[in-house]
């Protein structure tokens, strides 16, 4: 049975004695009874704030939307906002706080941002000297599985703070610890390790229960093909948002998903298979539109290699679609969102070919695996 880091609190008392506290949570921050983090640290420490990731605390505000600051009426403690104004903690929000936690379930993506909100976080407890606490949590898509290449640095982002895979293989508070040490970070950090978590499971194989970690992301299955459908935030192709099935469809009104198929074929990418679909999206690109495209039905997560699959999409599409594009910058002078999510620009300017750019990608996946073994709190199951 899994322990997870928020239930080993009695084990780590000493580490906020005497001290008021700060938590950096949301909606996923419950224990492996549905009980909430904040509940679970006010009866045994004194909680004086709490902060909130994009999506807000409930976890119910839309990607990218701004959030605000607010009061949880559950615990009536102030709630700041890390997705406003502010993306790290000021000096003001810290008033109150001599050790700052961060409890949030994370997806295993470098793009999806609470990682980024874990990053500002540690600076800010490194500026105001206060400790940092990470109450750690499984990986959903594993802690063995490294893809995507390197971030490299002149790309860096919120959805993107740090030169790691897109599929990192890490927790949170592994993460922390390789942000900490090998990226200079420097903070007084703690984490507080779970029991039971082995590297080679997905969530399903924790007994968890999963606590949608964002709207667009309603199941374990949703995690794996996140990392494979993303990138089309980045292109004139929908994602799926606004559907059923996020993340598992992509499609457009100019896309015939049969066509894709055919062209698919031929790269026998293993652990999804592929069904022609159409979908009318209620919110999102192409809202209110028939969109044709297709629907990625994982199979087998253990051999499924979803920035391949990515990659590999995005590369049939443009060569036998006239009509796709990728999106321009949100503003005048930025990157364009495709550069910011694969970490580079070679995949848009086509400057290496999917061959070429697929054999990079894993050499420098070699090279980080060796790298994060540095900072393993699990291990993987022996036989």
């Amino acid at each position: 049975m899994i322990k997870l880091g928020i239930e080993r609190i009695d084990e780590h008392l000493h580490l906020f004695k005497g001290r008021k506290v700060g938590l950096i949570t949301n909606a996923t921050g419950r224990d492996s009874k549905l009980r909430s983090s904040a509940s679970r640290l006010m009866a045994h420490v004194n909680l004086t704030t709490l902060f909130s990731p994009e999506h807000g605390l409930d976890g119910a505000v839309p990607d990218g939307m701004a959030v605000d600051h607010g009061k949880d009426a559950a615990s009536g403690l102030p709630v700041y906002s890390l997705y406003g104004k502010n993306r790290k903690p000021t000096k003001a929000m810290l008033e109150k706080v001599d050790v700052l936690c961060f409890d949030i379930q994370d997806v295993g993506a470098r793009f999806y941002t609470y990682i980024s909100t874990m990053n500002e976080a540690m600076q800010a407890a490194k500026d105001h000297d206060i400790p940092f606490v990470v109450f750690d949590r499984p990986n959903p898509v594993d802690g063995l599985s490294v893809e995507g290449g390197l971030l490299k640095e002149t790309f860096s982002s919120f959805v993107g703070c740090r030169p790691i895979p897109v599929r990192h293989g890490l927790t949170t508070g592994e993460l922390a610890l390789l942000f900490n040490d090998h990226f200079g970070v420097g903070c007084d950090l703690h984490v507080v390790g779970m029991q039971g978590w082995q590297r080679q499971m997905s969530f399903d194989e924790t007994g968890l229960p999963w606590v949608l970690p964002s709207p667009n992301i309603p199941t374990t299955e949703t995690a794996y093909l996140y990392l494979a459908t993303c990138f089309f935030e980045g292109t004139n192709v929908s994602e799926g948002r606004g559907t059923a099935k996020p993340f598992a469809l992509i499609g457009a009104p100019w896309l015939d998903g049969r066509k894709l198929i055919d062209g698919l074929a031929e790269h026998a990418l293993p652990g999804v298979l592929f069904r022609p679909v159409t979908f009318i999206p209620t919110t999102s690109k192409y809202q209110g539109e028939w969109c044709q495209g297709v629907e990625l039905h994982l199979v087998d997560h253990r051999i499924f290699r979803p920035v391949l699959t990515g990659f590999t999409l995005i590369d049939v599409i443009r060569r036998t679609f006239e009509s796709f594009a990728f999106l321009p910058p949100w503003q005048e002078g930025g990157q364009p969102m495709i550069d910011k999510l694969v970490g580079h620009d070679d995949l848009r300017t086509a400057r290496l070919d999917l061959h070429r750019l697929v054999n990079r990608m894993h050499h420098e996946d070699k090279d980080f695996t060796l790298l994060k073994e540095r900072y393993h709190l699990y291990e993987n199951q022996t036989t």
